[in-house]
């Protein structure tokens, strides 16, 4: 039976070794203040310390109608035990990330009275940066990864027994885990007005570590709360839909929270 740090009275009754596993749930994420630069023809510039904010759908039966249940943030997940306490995943976080509009940030950089290939004019915004505020409205700038902020990854994960019931069927756990995997945002943009809601693409690359508890109903129902901390560099962000032209990176922190029910077997 499986080693734990915690040590519990009661042990569970079987072994988690060669069963598979699949979760499904749904999230609410924070971010840390990123810079994106933007850059293509007639511009070079990047905003600095950008605030942005997750989407949320509010509670509906989009959750429950099969046709609607990957709209709001969402998790996946489907792994297999290589031994009692240790396992493999592959998953999908569906996150969302929304920059903040209006905000006023740093600039740095050029931009021309028109940029990229058709012309699109800038208007005021057109200049030489070294660090002023500028105001971030509509007509200047629509940045959201909100079909989504996509996390493929593959995990590894350890689970460590905290509580078995004296039955040993019912019982809570410690799962802790690392990833590493791509971001593959439908990211949606408007540089001054011109882009386009794109279709999904590898951005970049990531990785996160997590930390939960299942609670474990019986041998093959479980109900997990984690927090996933992770970094991620998107050098590949589309933009005004002139993708040979135009692009964006960026590199975003994040932080996690994400319950699911899940099913051993």
């Amino acid at each position: 039976m499986a080693k734990s740090i915690f040590n519990p009275r009661y042990s569970r009754t079987s072994s988690n070794k060669g069963k598979f596993f699949f979760h499904w749930g749904y999230n609410f994420s924070s971010y840390a203040k990123s810079d994106i630069h933007f850059k293509g023809k007639g511009h070079d510039f990047i905003l600095h310390d950008v605030k942005a904010s997750d989407r949320p759908t509010k509670l509906s039966s989009t959750y429950i109608n099969p046709s609607t249940i990957t709209i709001p943030q969402f998790n996946f997940h489907v792994g297999y035990f290589i031994k009692d306490n240790y396992s493999i995943s592959i998953g999908w976080d569906h996150m969302k990330y929304v920059v903040d509009i209006p905000q006023s940030v740093k600039i740095t950089g050029n931009i021309d009275s028109e940029i990229s290939e058709p012309g699109i004019p800038t208007g005021a915004m057109a200049g030489q940066y070294n660090g002023e505020m500028v105001l971030l409205v509509d007509s200047v700038l629509k940045f959201e990864h909100t079909d989504g902020y996509n996390f493929a990854s593959v995990d590894i994960e350890r689970y460590d027994d905290i509580w078995v019931s004296e039955n040993g069927k019912r019982y809570l756990t410690m799962e802790t885990g690392v990833g590493v995997g791509l971001l593959v945002p439908r990211t949606d943009v408007r540089l001054f007005g011109v882009g386009d809601n794109h279709y999904w693409n590898i951005a970049g690359y990531g990785a996160a570590a997590k930390v939960g508890l299942q609670y474990h109903f019986n041998k093959w129902l479980y109900l997990q709360t984690s927090m996933k901390a992770g970094w991620t560099d998107l050098n590949n962000i589309r933009t005004t839909g002139r993708n040979n032209i135009d692009k964006a990176s960026q590199s975003i922190t994040f932080l996690e929270n994400y319950w699911v029910l899940g099913f051993r077997f």
